[in-house]
Parts: C-alpha cells; sequence; structure tokens
C-alpha cells in the first residue's frame, strides 16, 4: 500500500495507484469469462447471482493468474501489510475474489457491505479513457445518501474500505462507456455462507 492516498471523510477509505505489475493487470484482463447474459438490472450484484464469477478452487486450477492472486492475498505477509495501513483485524479473514464485468446499464444503490465482510478492495482494470468517470461512488450518511467523491476509473487504480455502519457505497445511474472491468477482493469471517464463492471453501 505504498501508493495508497489515504482519506477521512465521510469514513477512511484509500485511493490505490499502481497496485500490480503490469503483467498481472493484463493477465487479469485476459481472463476468457463471458460476459453476463441477460444481466438484471435493479441497483443489486446478487440479483445475478448465478452468473457471478470468483476465484474458486476450479477457476484457480484453470488460470494461472487466479492462483498467483490467491496465493498473494493469502501470504501472512500481505495480511499484516492490510491490517498494519488499514486497522482491520483480518485474523479470522477468510479470503473472497469476484471478477466483475460491468456493461452499460449497469448500476448499484447506496448500500452497505454485509457485516460478514472484513475488508473490501476494488481494483479497476480495464484501460480505457471513456470509462474515467466509472469509479465506485462514496456517500455520506444522510438519508439522501448525498454524493461525496467518486473513485477514479483508471487501468491499475482501486479502492479500499473497511465496512462498516458509515461506509455507504455504490455505483449511481450514468452511462457506461465500454465494458467496467474489476475485481473485488474481501475478506469474510466464517459465517459467511455461500462456500463456493471462497477462494478455500474447505477451510
Amino acid at each position: 500500500m505504498m501508493n495508497a492516498q489515504h482519506h477521512a471523510e465521510p469514513y477512511d477509505y484509500w485511493l490505490l495507484r499502481d497496485v500490480f505489475p503490469h503483467k498481472v493487470i493484463d493477465a487479469l484482463l485476459a481472463l476468457p469469462f463471458p460476459k453476463p447474459a441477460n444481466p438484471i438490472f435493479n441497483g443489486r450484484r446478487e440479483s445475478n447471482n448465478s452468473s457471478r464469477i470468483y476465484f474458486s478452487p476450479d477457476n484457480q486450477r484453470q488460470y494461472a493468474i487466479c492462483r498467483e492472486l490467491v496465493s498473494l492475498f493469502s501470504s501472512p505477509a500481505t495480511i499484516r501489510d492490510l491490517e498494519m495501513h488499514t486497522g482491520a483485524d483480518l485474523s479470522q479473514g477468510q479470503l473472497r475474489i469476484e471478477y466483475c464485468q460491468d456493461v452499460d446499464g449497469f448500476w448499484l444503490e447506496p448500500h452497505l457491505d454485509l457485516g460478514v465482510k472484513l475488508f473490501t478492495m476494488l481494483v479497476y482494470l480495464s484501460n480505457d479513457p471513456k470509462l474515467y468517470d466509472a469509479g465506485t461512488d462514496i456517500y455520506d450518511t444522510t438519508p439522501e445518501h448525498n454524493l461525496v467523491a467518486t473513485a477514479p476509473y483508471e487501468y491499475n487504480t482501486g479502492l479500499i474500505f473497511i465496512p462498516g455502519q458509515n461506509t455507504w457505497h455504490g455505483f449511481s445511474k450514468r452511462t457506461i462507456h465500454g465494458l467496467r472491468k474489476s475485481i473485488i477482493i474481501n475478506y469474510v469471517s466464517p459465517e459467511w455462507r455461500n462456500r463456493a464463492e471462497l477462494a478455500y471453501p474447505e477451510r
């Protein structure tokens, strides 16, 4: 997190640059996962649960980049670094990595991550200047959830926050000019129900 810029309002979040070596981002972009067919656009990702893609054991066996990222984010050194810089307690965290490909029409209502999420990191992948405004939106805690900031969407940049009662975020309705590729890295508590989404479901 040497390239992280910390912001404290309306909650603690970190904007990231040069997250991974370029060869890692390029390998992620080259993954042959199909775009969601007939996605449902109602402001909630879970409405498309049947077509969501995770770095599951099967995908790790098939794609080296999935194995490499799971190994990186499972390493004690990485976990210690994330804990040190963010204050998160990941001692009970279980790794979950999602591969997202959002198309025009996609939006997310202002929401809080589930309480069983201990850590959230988004890494933006696409190298398309038309996606400059396609980053995650950050909102305040008022009933209106006013927009406070939007994370820049650029190749190999990202956002980290520690889910809490004030970490409202989403993606306001707007045109997506291209394919909005990203990965979402979560550490979740042992109570996480859908074990098939985890990098190590049997742990």
